[in-house]
């Protein structure tokens, strides 16, 4: 149960995680607005509420790990972690400029705090099956946590390694999906359609929760019911909004990977402030 000073504390975060991601990519580059701003509350949660990490010990056995499979929110997860202290937060202005540790998608090998190198859309979840598979065999503390954006779902391997983890009996495996109706050119019910998301990942054996992805008691809940699952793995499907929090980016599936111009620049600072 999350208190109402831990919950202004996990709002505070997610508005510096915002900030953060509109200042790294910055005025009149193109870069992952979209869906950085969606994920940001359920980022924040993990990080700062839910996750056991020591950002002085990144490798630290026993640690909860995530994996963002939508790799293209790094900006997102790149804030997150500089807030944790894993990096100094000045790093973030180095945002995919040659030789930065920071680059378009994360990078494991490179900066302290990624669990795993993504990029190629759909692979995540099955890195999540292994990573939790192994936990169990070397009897190892710690849960396992993967991102998935919602055109992501579209990919086939997503649902290999559903099926799998339901197999296996996962119960320390819970997968996210940033469920914000777009994908990057057009609405995901224009492109593809997803069908009955609770249906789907019920009917591969896992075990459903439904949250409003933007408020953060209701993330904590849902994590909560997760980790108090057993005998199978967990989804949350988090309700989002594509560019949360800064008016003219909300739902707008150009700013996926967009621009800013310097005037929207400086709109959308003052919006967060706000």
């Amino acid at each position: 149960m999350v208190r109402m000073e831990q919950e202004k504390m996990l709002q505070e975060k997610a508005a510096a995680i915002r900030m953060a991601i509109v200042k790294m990519i910055g005025p009149n580059q193109v870069g992952h607005f979209g869906g950085s701003l969606s994920v940001t509350d359920i980022l924040a949660v993990l990080y700062f509420h839910k996750m056991t990490y020591d950002a002085t010990d990144p490798s630290l056995p026993g640690r909860d790990r995530l994996i963002l499979s939508k790799a293209h929110a790094a900006p997102a997860q790149y804030a997150t972690l500089a807030l944790a202290g894993f990096f100094p937060l000045q790093e973030l202005q180095s945002l995919k400029k040659l030789g930065s540790r920071l680059q378009g998608h994360p990078d494991f090998r490179r900066l302290p705090g990624i669990e795993a190198n993504t990029g190629s859309l759909g692979q995540g979840l099955s890195m999540g099956v292994g990573m939790a598979l192994a936990k169990r065999l070397k009897k190892e503390a710690g849960r396992v946590y993967v991102i998935l954006g919602d055109g992501e779902l579209q990919e086939g391997q997503v649902w290999e390694a559903a099926m799998a983890a339901a197999n296996y009996k996962l119960d320390r495996l819970t997968a996210i999906v940033d469920h914000n109706k777009l994908q990057a050119t057009d609405a995901i019910a224009k492109r593809m359609q997803l069908g009955d998301l609770r249906s789907k990942w019920s009917s591969f054996g896992w075990e459903v929760i439904e949250a409003d992805g933007h408020d953060v008691h209701e993330l904590c809940a849902a994590l909560d019911k997760a980790e108090s699952n057993s005998g199978c793995p967990s989804v949350m499907i988090a309700h989002t909004t594509k560019g949360k929090g800064i008016s003219f980016m909300e739902n707008v599936p150009k700013y996926h990977n967009g621009m800013m111009s310097q005037d929207q620049y400086e709109q959308a600072l003052r919006e967060l402030q706000a």
